[in-house]
């Protein structure tokens, strides 16, 4: 955890964070965080981490809370042969407003 409060608390790009949910023990590390970037957008974080896994999920939006980009590395389509193979998924909307 250490790590990434001091990767926050350095960039050039993060303007404020919140930690909503934090969790750990010997075996495991879960958190949510809201990270105010400086362009005034919002990346949420939730990370699950042991020794032998790594979840993540991100989800980046502007300031009008409209979806930029989202990425995670969570198994969907568990009925398709090929889904194991799946090391992310991302989604990204470009507004051309």
């Amino acid at each position: 955890m250490q790590k990434r409060l001091k990767l926050f608390k350095e960039s050039k790009i993060v303007k404020t964070y919140t930690f909503i949910e934090y969790k750990f023990s010997a075996n495991f590390l879960y958190y949510k965080a809201k990270l105010e970037l400086i362009n005034n957008d919002i990346l949420y974080i939730k990370e699950f981490v042991t020794t032998t896994e790594y979840i993540y999920s991100y989800h980046w939006q502007n300031k009008n809370e409209e979806l930029i980009c989202r990425w995670d590395n969570a198994t969907h389509h568990k009925s398709i042969k090929t889904h194991k193979n799946k090391n992310r998924d991302i989604s990204i909307i470009k507004n051309d407003k």
